[in-house]
């Protein structure tokens, strides 16, 4: 509906037009007019009364989206105004003085012809390369300056990265920032299993490597669990923890949770409420560090052989010290 009666007043008021007649207010004024019905609609019979739309079944979110709807296309009707407006400057070139319809003429629309470089419709017989395509005719336009532009200026940029990453080396290669950024991340990452120890269960456990760990973890074996499996761990009342024989699992996981949870049945207690999942994490790793150690009068072997796989080489003693961690049992 807006665009037919704008084109039916850009008709009117091109059979209207003379010289002494401001086309740019009238057609303004005569625009204005026809937009009026957009609002109109919005309107109420109880104007007066301010409804509570929320309260209306209408959401906040839907509220808000149709007020964003409405505000585009009032955007859309002030484009199509001021296009209209121009078109119809246009179409009484004829009649209007050049100095008038400068005076009439939008800046921002004198700017836009001239960062693209437009050219004037009579020359396009003189840009017209010959190649008709089914009435469709090549012309030789140039590109817009400002396309031209900005791709000299990515030329210039990529010559400026090329001098600054690999010729003079005054700033990082993007390998070497990713190294960076890796070193960076793993940084992070010991912060955050510093902060998040507590966080580890038998889920995620894995054999710890810090010497400091272990010691702990060997506090805490002669404290809480010698009194059952020997100082070494030969096995006493519990059994022997030196062989590859487990009852209940022999890597670092099972481990954990035999400590966390217990076999009840078998005397064995559960951790849990005493020991915190970083001091199970370094009880375990401990005990897995006791592993053909071979003490004095070890007990007989109980359970399932435990072999381990390639799989579960991480949570295997070949990630320890077996010097270091066989020297602090053996003293």
């Amino acid at each position: 509906l807006l665009v037919r009666s704008a084109k039916s007043a850009a008709d009117l008021e091109k059979q209207n037009a003379s010289p002494s007649k401001d086309i740019g207010i009238s057609a303004v004024i005569t625009l204005f007019l026809i937009g009026l019905h957009a609002p109109v609609y919005s309107q109420s019979s109880t104007a007066s009364e301010v409804p509570d739309v929320f309260n209306a079944g209408i959401s906040e979110t839907a509220f808000y989206m149709i007020i964003g709807v409405v505000l585009i296309e009032m955007v859309v009707m002030i484009v199509l105004l001021l296009q209209l407006r121009g078109f119809l400057i246009q179409g009484n070139n004829e009649i209007i003085a050049p100095r008038k319809r400068k005076a009439y003429g939008f800046k921002w629309l004198l700017l836009w012809q001239k960062i693209n470089a437009f050219r004037n419709s009579e020359k396009e017989q003189d840009l017209d390369l010959g190649h008709d395509y089914d009435g469709i005719r090549e012309l030789d336009n140039r590109l817009p300056p400002w396309w031209l532009y900005g791709f000299y200026l990515t030329i210039v940029v990529g010559l400026v990265y090329l001098w600054q990453h690999h010729v003079s080396y005054n700033a990082p290669s993007s390998i070497e920032e990713y190294q960076i950024a890796m070193k960076a991340a793993e940084e992070q990452h010991v912060a955050y299993l510093k902060k998040a120890a507590n966080l580890v269960d038998e889920n995620t456990v894995h054999i710890l490597t810090d010497q400091d760990a272990i010691s702990k973890g060997k506090q805490v074996f002669e404290i809480n669990c010698a009194a059952c499996h020997g100082k070494a761990g030969e096995g006493g009342v519990g059994p022997n923890l030196t062989d590859d024989y487990w009852l209940h699992g022999g890597d670092v996981k099972s481990v954990f949770k035999t400590i966390k949870y217990g076999w009840p049945e078998k005397g064995m207690k559960a951790w849990k409420e005493d020991l915190s999942p970083t001091q199970i994490a370094e009880l375990a790793t401990f005990i897995r560090t006791l592993a053909h150690t071979n003490p004095a009068n070890p007990k007989e072997k109980e359970g399932e052989l435990y072999q381990e796989t390639d799989a579960g080489k991480s949570d295997s003693l070949s990630s320890i010290n077996k010097t270091l961690t066989t020297a602090s049992v053996v003293h």
